[in-house]
């Protein structure tokens, strides 16, 4: 329950990814790791171009699984969302922080790109109660 009102909250983001099958190898696994995260990935038309449904948390999720697979055809995409990924609201931060029960500066940092201000700011708040 908890989830699913996050994630009502979280404003989804619509990326395009220009020519996303021939830019990368082994595109059925990015497929279905992107859909692993709760992405929804879908071609748009007949067209070359997809587009990527997903929260800023899925974003980060899939940016992370990406730089681990290893795969140099698929860095492409991971700079492509970095850049599309904006800045954290506040109450954002603080309910990915609480959700995950993050408990140190550099875990929200790696999590969200945040700045280290912002996240001493919300996991004080957190241990604070404020």
């Amino acid at each position: 329950m908890i989830i699913s009102t996050y994630f009502i909250m979280a404003k989804v983001e619509q990326i395009i990814l220009p020519s996303f099958l021939r830019r990368v190898l082994k595109a059925y696994a990015l497929k279905a790791q992107i859909r692993s995260q709760g992405c929804e990935l879908n071609r748009i038309g007949r067209s070359r171009n997809w587009r990527l449904k997903a929260t800023p948390e899925q974003i980060s999720s899939v940016i992370h699984l990406i730089e681990e697979a290893n795969e140099d055809s698929w860095l492409w995409l991971a700079k492509h969302l970095t850049s599309y990924r904006q800045a954290l609201t506040h109450q954002t931060l603080f309910e990915m922080a609480k959700k995950r029960n993050l408990t140190t500066v550099n875990e929200l940092m790696a999590l969200t790109d945040c700045t280290v201000a912002q996240a001493r700011k919300v996991l004080d708040e957190i241990e604070w109660g404020s």
